[in-house]
C-alpha cells in the first residue's frame, strides 16, 4: 500500500507534507503535488501534516477519488521532487473546501 494525493490538493498545494517525508517521494506540479508510489515507504508521516486532508492510504481512498492512484503514478514520472516547504498559493484557503477540481489540475 502506498499513499496518494487526492483532489483536495488541487489549487491548494500546501507543502507542509514534503518536509516530513523521509524518502523525498513528493513531486511538484504547478498547482498540485503527487506522491511517487515507487518511492513511498508507507510511513504515513505526511498524512497529519496536510492542511487540506488530501493524502490517503491507497486502500482508504474514497471511491470517487480512485483515479488519483494512476494520476499520482503518471505525474510522479514527469514532475520534479520537492523536499522543502514553500508558501502556499495566496488563494489556497479559498480552494480548500471546493469540490470537483480535477478539471483545474495543470499537468
Amino acid at each position: 500500500m502506498t499513499y496518494v494525493v487526492a483532489e483536495n490538493c488541487i489549487r491548494c498545494k500546501y507543502t507542509d507534507c514534503v518536509e516530513v517525508c523521509p524518502v523525498d517521494c513528493f513531486r511538484e506540479g504547478e498547482n498540485f503535488l503527487v506522491i511517487d508510489p515507487e518511492e513511498c515507504i508507507d510511513c504515513s508521516l505526511c498524512v497529519p501534516e496536510c492542511p487540506a486532508d488530501a493524502i490517503y492510504a491507497a486502500d482508504d481512498l474514497p471511491a470517487d477519488q480512485q483515479q488519483f492512484i494512476a494520476l499520482n503514478a503518471e505525474l510522479a514520472k514527469q514532475w520534479q521532487p520537492i523536499t522543502v516547504k514553500k508558501d502556499a498559493p495566496p488563494d489556497a484557503d479559498d480552494w480548500l473546501k471546493v469540490k470537483d477540481k480535477l478539471q483545474l489540475l495543470k499537468k
